[in-house]
């Protein structure tokens, strides 16, 4: 499959040779760019080097090669577009060579009207990395590189754009094919979650945990999604209203199997999605040198067979506060959540260790704690009330060239803390050059006391833009 890809991507470069030539640009009133040329065709796209390494579980938890080429068509009002990229390299101690359809899609485009199919990255939502009105775009949250941008992936799906009058844009979405998150929990050490031996005070025994096949809906038109958005965008205001109905691919885990008749505790475990319905908005508003931002989502669960994996319905919510002083652009960010019908969980009491059969129930409702506990700390349920701050400063300096960010972000609910500095130099046109880090820190049995062993390291990478 690899040469396959590297032909169609030389067939791709050869061609764009062929047919390059001056191009003249405008941007119509989706904010898109239509290029007006004779064949129409553009090739754009980027090859890098990228290395992260440092954590405590991996030395080096990547190192790559990527090339990306991003060829556009559009002429006549039909457009196709695309950004095909094949990378080769490790990833967590494994050699892979990959090939990935970040985007792909051909549609047809008006002034007022435009209808695009295939894959697609969809991005809703006016606050900077929590967009709670953002449910369509899954994420693979362990692609590590100097660019979070990386880590959202493409749906295929069917968007159809409405534009009545200038300044506003009605959005509809379906998405035929569920596609989750990838949250990659088969790399962190587990072993405590579910201390079976433990629990049954059977020394030095600790559970196998192994991750089976993902619980994935079946692909028919009933498990699809539908997404609606009404977005205005005003030189006084910008806001929207949106509303999603599907499956989330922010997704839980579920116990899919628990056997220790054999004195060696085994767990399965494997991903598991739910269906919910979100209504949600957000606004933008400059007020002076601030621009204040919001944005929020209802999110409705069902949940009569009292899953594990599926959350309580809940508000979730973002308040943005933007500013610029001497040159440094400051964004702050509260972001909430309110958990609804919240009860909290009760811990197993074991009653009777003499008795075999009560130890084994036992051990098999604290298996389900635990389960429960951790996919609270997925979503954010552990308490009624989550609260965490978001802080962002970034400058550029020497008429550009140089950029640098710092990203500090703390949950107060949870205790946790995630730090990530970068910086960026422009080397010439073409050539750029990043280094930069992510720190994370969380309380034992935390979700970023998992994810740090993994994820805490430093970064660089060396791009090339065409």
């Amino acid at each position: 499959m690899s040469k396959q890809i590297i032909a169609l991507l030389l067939i791709v470069a050869a061609t764009s040779t062929a047919h390059a030539q001056e191009l003249s640009e405008t941007t119509d009133s989706f904010g898109n760019t239509n290029i007006e040329n004779e064949n129409a065709f553009s090739l754009n796209g980027y090859g890098r080097g990228s290395v992260y390494a440092g954590s405590k579980d991996f030395d080096m938890a990547s190192a790559f090669a990527e090339i990306s080429l991003q060829p556009t068509i559009e002429k006549w009002g039909t457009i196709l577009k695309s950004d095909l990229r094949f990378r080769t390299g490790y990833f967590f101690n494994e050699y892979k060579p990959e090939w990935q359809i970040k985007e792909l899609y051909v549609g047809y485009r008006l002034d007022k009207v435009s209808v695009l199919l295939g894959n697609q990255t969809i991005n809703w939502g006016r606050t900077d990395g929590f967009n709670p009105t953002n449910n369509i775009t899954p994420n693979d949250y362990f692609f590590l590189s100097a660019e979070p941008n990386d880590q959202k992936e493409s749906n295929f799906l069917l968007k159809f754009n409405y534009r009545p009058i200038s300044g506003i844009n009605l959005e509809f979405i379906t998405i035929p094919f569920y596609k989750m998150s990838n949250y990659r929990f088969d790399l962190f050490d587990m072993s405590n979650m579910g201390d079976v031996g433990e629990m049954l005070g059977m020394s030095g025994i600790t559970p196998d945990i192994t991750f089976g096949d993902d619980l994935l809906p079946t692909p028919k038109l009933e498990n699809g999604s539908v997404a609606f958005r009404a977005d205005f965008d005003f030189s006084a205001f910008g806001g929207s209203v949106s509303c999603f109905h599907g499956f989330d691919p922010y997704h839980g885990i579920e116990l899919s199997s628990f056997d220790i008749s054999t004195g060696q505790p085994e767990i399965t475990i494997v991903s598991a999605p739910y269906r919910k319905t979100a209504i949600g908005a957000d606004f933008a508003v400059p007020v002076n040198n601030f621009i204040i931002r919001g944005e929020a989502a209802y999110n409705i669960t069902d949940n009569k067979d009292n899953k594990p994996y599926i959350p309580n319905s809940d508000l979730s919510f973002v308040a943005c506060l933007e500013t610029n002083i001497s040159g440094f652009m400051l964004l702050a960010q509260y972001i909430g959540k309110q958990t609804f019908d919240f009860k909290n969980l009760t811990e197993p009491v074991l009653t009777d260790p003499t008795n075999p059969l009560v130890m084994m129930q036992y051990a098999s409702e604290m298996v389900d704690f635990q389960f429960r506990s951790f996919n609270r700390k997925i979503f954010n349920q552990q308490e009624k009330w989550n609260h965490a701050l978001s802080l962002t400063a970034s400058k550029s300096f020497y008429y550009d060239q140089l950029y640098a960010e710092l990203t500090g972000y703390y949950n107060f609910t949870s205790e946790e803390f995630m730090m990530r500095p970068k910086l960026a130099w422009k080397i010439n046109d073409l050539l750029s050059f990043a280094v930069g880090g992510m720190y994370m820190y969380g309380k034992d049995n935390s979700l970023y006391n998992f994810s740090s062993k993994v994820m805490n390291g430093g970064f660089v990478e060396l791009k090339v833009n065409f």
